[in-house]
């Protein structure tokens, strides 16, 4: 849920590119997620507080826990976190956590949590990147949308194809 809260943030943010990388290192016991967007960005006053659960830049929510808990899982998992963003250039949100550690919490659904950002916003170029020590996947919509011919991205043929291949690259991935 961590990614999907922060990605939806940088659609919000009007990102028109989005990359999402995960690194799973097994033998250096990590796990490292990375999400990097072209949106608006934070000024240094908007930036110092946006780890702080209680503050929001949305109207009809006046928490923004997502950084926050993402900061908060990746401490209690003997890992980092690390917010870099400046105005009119975009924002990186990057988080560590070691593999083994107890605290860990599993990445998820992520098949179904980049269907969900494509059906939401069809326009944003999202890249998604998911490497291990011996293999890499990766998944660019733009790309996609170049080999379509008009058809949506977010049209449920297409959505369903692109939610098995991502299912066929990560269970590739873990062999």
């Amino acid at each position: 849920m961590h990614i999907l809260d922060i990605a939806e943030n940088s659609i919000k943010a009007e990102a028109k590119k989005l990359t999402i990388s995960i690194e799973e290192r097994k033998s250096k016991d990590l796990i490292s997620i990375q999400i990097t967007d072209d949106g608006k960005g934070m000024d240094q006053k908007t930036k110092a507080k946006a780890l702080d659960p209680f503050f929001s830049t949305r109207k009809e929510r006046r928490i923004g826990l997502g950084l926050s808990l993402l900061q908060e899982a990746a401490k209690a998992a003997n890992g980092h976190f690390s917010l870099k963003s400046e105005a009119g250039k975009g924002t990186r949100v990057k988080a560590t956590f070691q593999a083994s550690h107890v605290d860990t919490k599993p990445l998820g659904d992520i098949p179904q949590t980049l269907i969900t950002l494509i059906v939401g916003s069809p326009d944003v170029d999202l890249c998604y990147r998911h490497i291990t020590d011996d293999s890499e996947f990766l998944l660019d919509t733009k790309d996609i949308r170049s080999q379509l011919d008009g058809i949506p991205i977010n049209s449920p043929e297409v959505l369903n194809i692109i939610k098995n291949h991502i299912k066929e690259g990560l269970v590739k991935l873990r062999r």
